[in-house]
Parts: C-alpha cells; sequence; structure tokens
C-alpha cells in the first residue's frame, strides 16, 4: 500500500510537471501576468500597512496598552483609546448582519433557484446596481427618509422587548442611534452577501439536483438537501466578506451616528441616540486634528485595517475549503 501511494504521488507530481512544461507561451504570459498582479495587490496591501504602522508609532507608544482598553478619545490629555469606538463598530456590523443575512439568502435562493429567463437577469442587474450605489447615497437616505420612520419600530422595541439588554434605552429620542446605523449598513451589505452566495448556489451539483428529484424531493427538498450543503462555505464566506464591509463603511455611518465616547456598556444600548465607529472617529476628526492627533487616528485605522484583513482572509479561507470553493478551483 505504501509502495502505491508513493507510486501515485510520484506519477502525480510527473503529470503535473508535465502540465506546465506543456504551456503554450500566451498560457505562460497569462501566469506571469495573473502571478505579477497578485504580487503587487499584497506588496500594496503591505505597504498600506506599513503606512499606518509608522504614522501610528507614537500614539501607540504613548499609549501604551491602554489604547486598547481606554473608551475616551481626549488626545490632548493624552487619553485616548479605541475600546468604545471598536464595540460601537461590532455591534453596528452585528445590527446590519442580523438584518442582512436572512434577506440576502433568501434573495439568493430566490434568483438562484426559482426564477429563470428574463426575470432573472434583470433581478441579477439590480442587485449588482445596489452594490454599485456610492455610500454616501444610502447615507443621505438613511439620514432625510429612514431616520424619521424608523424611530416608532425602536420606540416598539423600548416598548416590548426592553428586557433584552440591546433595547433599554434612559434618554426618550431614538435618532441618531447605532440601531439606524447598521438598517442602512444593512443594505449596503445585501448585495454582497447575495451576489457571493447566488454564485455558489447555481454551481450546486446537476447531478445530485436532479437525483433528489428522480427520488420524489421538491424543489424545496432539493434546496434542503444539495443546495445549501453545497453552499455552506459560501454562506459563511459571504456573510464574513458582507461583515468586513460593515465594520468599514464610514461615510453612511458618519452622516446618520452621534459619535459617543462611551464605555461599552453604555454603548450597547443600540436603541439610544449616540454611538461610535472607528471609521466616523476618523471623519469626525481628522480635519482638526494636530500631528500627534493624525498618530493616534493612524492607529485607530491600522487596527481596522488589521480588524477587516483578517476577516476576509478567513472568509477566503473558509470558501476555498468548503466543498462550494473546492469544486470551482481549476
Amino acid at each position: 500500500m505504501r509502495h502505491t501511494a508513493a507510486s501515485q504521488h510520484a506519477a502525480d507530481g510527473e503529470n503535473r510537471r508535465a502540465g506546465r512544461a506543456a504551456l503554450s507561451a500566451p498560457d505562460r504570459f497569462f501566469r506571469g501576468l495573473v502571478l505579477t498582479a497578485a504580487i503587487v495587490v499584497l506588496a500594496i496591501m503591505g505597504l498600506i500597512g506599513l503606512f499606518l504602522l509608522l504614522r501610528a508609532g507614537s500614539a501607540l507608544r504613548q499609549a501604551g496598552w491602554s489604547f486598547f482598553t481606554d473608551f475616551l478619545w481626549q488626545t490632548d490629555a493624552d487619553v485616548f483609546g479605541v475600546a468604545g469606538v471598536l464595540t460601537g463598530t461590532v455591534l453596528i456590523a452585528a445590527v446590519a448582519l442580523v438584518i442582512a443575512v436572512p434577506v440576502a439568502l433568501g434573495a439568493a435562493l430566490f434568483i438562484s433557484e426559482y426564477v429563470t429567463g428574463r426575470p432573472r437577469r434583470v433581478l441579477i442587474s439590480l442587485v449588482d446596481l445596489m452594490a454599485a450605489v456610492p455610500s454616501i447615497v444610502y447615507g443621505l437616505w438613511g439620514f432625510f427618509f429612514l431616520q424619521p420612520r424608523i424611530v416608532s419600530l425602536s420606540r416598539w422595541l423600548t416598548d416590548h422587548a426592553s428586557f433584552v439588554p440591546l433595547f433599554k434605552t434612559a434618554s426618550p429620542t431614538y435618532a441618531a442611534s447605532t440601531f439606524i446605523a447598521g438598517v442602512v449598513v444593512a443594505l449596503m451589505v445585501i448585495p454582497i452577501c447575495c451576489a457571493i452566495m447566488r454564485e455558489v448556489f447555481s454551481q450546486a451539483p446537476v447531478g445530485e439536483r436532479e437525483g433528489a428529484i428522480a427520488l420524489g424531493a421538491t424543489r424545496w427538498g432539493v434546496i434542503r438537501t444539495v443546495v445549501l450543503p453545497f453552499g455552506r462555505g459560501g454562506i459563511v464566506g459571504g456573510i464574513m466578506l458582507g461583515l468586513g464591509r460593515a465594520m468599514g463603511e464610514t461615510i453612511a455611518v458618519y452622516l446618520i451616528i452621534s459619535v459617543l465616547f462611551a464605555p461599552p456598556s453604555r454603548l450597547i444600548h443600540i436603541l439610544e441616540t449616540g454611538g461610535a465607529s472607528i471609521s466616523s472617529l476618523i471623519a469626525l476628526r481628522y480635519g482638526d486634528s494636530d500631528e500627534f492627533g493624525l498618530s493616534a487616528l493612524m492607529a485607530a485605522g491600522l487596527v481596522l485595517f488589521l480588524l477587516t484583513l483578517v476577516v476576509n482572509t478567513a472568509a477566503s479561507v473558509i470558501v476555498s475549503r468548503s466543498r462550494s470553493g473546492a469544486s470551482t478551483e481549476i
């Protein structure tokens, strides 16, 4: 058995080497071009991280480890940290995902499994168009149209679901809250999640679909037994990519939310006026900060950069290792 496995491994290696040697000149040029593009992307990401690290050096040396535990942002008094704004960033992203994931999953299944022909193409174009809308348009829509109309929902949640700590409020106003910012960000995340899930669902094996139908499965049975298990990795990957987009959103959050530097225990009340996110902090303080204040903002940006990088990398790994990702490899 060991000899057979070793022989098979050696044969596979020889086949791969023969395949590489048999590549034509255009194929070798294209491979080199793609490899160069990948290296350039990685180099740019590394340079961005290095730039943020160098610019944030003075603030990180001054604050030390307290930069990750302080919730105030008073750079002139050397008291600043990302604990509060990082909590707000995660809360806004969590609200967005709670709303966006069910909608995106349902839309992806509807487009890939129930709609055919021209209506399907129209729906795909509409979803892609939503992803192309600038974030400032979502922010203005949320500020002028959504916010006055969603206050009643916030009040209802406070009256009937205040036993949940997230929905407790101490102030009578509900505008400019983490909840409203999360709803707007959810609309921006839905197209990303939906597009990834729909693409994965459409690649479910035709043979397994037909086999399930031959055994008497309904359309929902095919979705439940074939499509969803096949696309599990794509679902998780789409959710995590949406999470990365939600955590990095700036303009829409800045237009809606009232930045509040408070302990995380105060920020978890998502229906109250005021909140925080790293992106809105940078947009708010960048214009009137001195050199040290800019260094502190760069440190906050470095934290957000690393966080989104970890999330997106984890999403790529999950998709590539899943059955749905493996089936698309060439």
